[in-house]
């Protein structure tokens, strides 16, 4: 299998469009699959977050006009940042903006602090569980409908009346969907009905192949064959072909990066094969790689260029 590779940002930690730019563009120069970024409004741990933080969908949405090939998308967008319907309209613009290109990670948020910072309710897990639901029912629902026709839904937390669904996206029959976490009931539920890719982030091998096998069962369970469902991971990266060099980007990881220390796919480029290898075995055929100095861009023609040709 040659699993696809794409790169992952989290934006929160202090960038900007045109930092993000540059590394979308090295990541299409360079062969990989995608570039994805995280969706928060602060910082996490110990780092300046300057300039600040970026809007994932507006960052996305030029991003589909500056690249070409990559997919784009979110890992993963909170449910309580976005009304669905207005999320919707937002996904399917940007698709069409890209040519058909986007991916949406959704998930139900958790981040309490930069809710309480920026203004934004932060209901119980229960009732966040509820909202994601409903907002992947609303999101597909819109984008699903036929040309022509309108979109009625009678939720909970949501009710929409002859939506005229527009503007449809360019994939058909919708973008993919991607959820994750290690949630033990309603996400493999919810990964089982409406995911086209299931996500793992920064768990080591051990304690993902149980979440993978949790999911494959909920699709069992739905009458959904479950080699339809990609499956995936998020790791640190961090590869040199030096000591010297390894060394210098293990300390570029600073504080937050040692939080990481085993969840990292790092090492030489033989020692990133191997442990890239291992999650193939596992059934991993999409894997997210995240760079912490995005002013590395050696890092990732590294990786390009002594990784990606052993992976085919």
């Amino acid at each position: 299998m040659n699993p696809r590779l794409s790169i992952y940002t989290a934006s929160q930690q202090g960038t900007d469009y045109d930092l993000l730019l540059s590394v979308a563009n090295a990541a299409e120069d360079c062969g990989y699959d995608g570039f994805f970024t995280s969706d928060h409004y602060m910082k996490l741990g110990d780092v300046a977050g300057l300039p600040g933080p970026v809007d994932a969908w507006t960052t996305l949405a030029g991003l589909a006009r500056e690249t070409t090939r990559i997919r784009l998308g979110t890992l993963m967008s909170s449910a309580t940042f976005r009304l669905p319907g207005p999320l919707a309209l937002a996904v399917a613009q940007i698709d069409r903006m890209s040519g058909g290109r986007v991916e949406l990670g959704l998930g139900t948020g958790w981040y309490e602090e930069e809710h309480t910072a920026y203004g934004i309710p932060f209901p119980s897990l229960r009732e966040r569980f509820d909202r994601f639901e409903e907002q992947l029912a609303v999101i597909t629902g819109l984008w699903q409908t036929p040309p022509g026709e309108t979109f009625t839904y009678e939720g909970t937390h949501y009710r929409l009346t002859d939506a005229p669904a527009l503007p449809k996206p360019v994939q058909q029959p919708r973008p993919t969907i991607l959820i994750g976490g290690d949630g033990p009931s309603r996400t493999p539920r919810l990964v089982a009905r409406y995911a086209d890719e299931f996500n793992v982030p920064f768990l080591s091998l051990d304690a993902t192949v149980p979440l993978f096998d949790r999911v494959r069962q909920a699709c069992h369970r739905a009458g959904r064959a479950p080699d339809t469902l990609r499956l995936s991971v998020a790791r640190v990266l961090c590869c040199g072909r030096t000591q010297a060099e390894f060394r210098r980007r293990v300390a570029a990881l600073g504080p937050e990066g040692g939080a990481f220390s085993k969840s990292r796919i790092s090492g030489t480029p033989s020692e990133v094969v191997d442990k890239i290898g291992s999650f193939i075995e596992a059934g991993v055929d999409h894997i997210y790689l995240q760079p912490f100095d995005l002013q590395d861009r050696d890092h990732l023609e590294l990786v390009a260029a002594e990784v990606m040709p052993q992976l085919s």
